[in-house]
């Protein structure tokens, strides 16, 4: 799994967001909201460019590939976040369910430090990268809602 320090490839082919299908509407949509926003800032290629209307009014590029937003459950999401860990090639981004238990990150950070990799008990999960590989890992899951 690439790690902050890790280059990332320059513009992914697919990203997927994929959410606990067990969640309530409200925390659904607090995960996809987080996952989105890091991958968005680990990857600002995935910004198109501004959008401007028919009064030359600008407004901010949204993501032209688009992105899905899809539900598995806990264990589908753990054979995701393990592909993730021995694929180099694959960005991602999880959201383990300590996330949601506080409002104070420093907190949250310290609540993961203690659990162990294969331990973590996952919300959500994004996924970045080759577009065979997303759909490969992603296809047979149903969207959100």
């Amino acid at each position: 799994m690439n790690t902050p320090a890790t280059i990332l490839p320059s513009s992914p082919e697919r990203c997927v967001i994929v959410i606990n299908q067990q969640l309530a509407a409200g925390h659904a949509a607090n995960a996809a909201a987080v996952l989105a926003l890091t991958l968005g800032q680990r990857h600002p290629s995935l910004v198109g460019a501004p959008l401007i209307d028919a009064d030359n009014r600008e407004y901010p590029g949204l993501i032209p590939i688009g992105i899905s937003v899809l539900v598995a459950d806990a264990q589908q999401l753990t054979q995701l976040h393990q592909h993730l860990l021995n694929d180099d090639e694959m960005d991602g981004i999880i959201f383990p369910v300590e996330g949601q238990q506080t409002t104070d990150y420093a907190a949250f950070r310290e609540a993961v430090s203690v659990v162990p990799t294969d331990n973590l008990q996952l919300l959500g999960i994004a996924l970045a990268g080759n577009k065979k590989v997303v759909r490969k890992l992603t296809g047979k899951l149903g969207l959100l809602g």
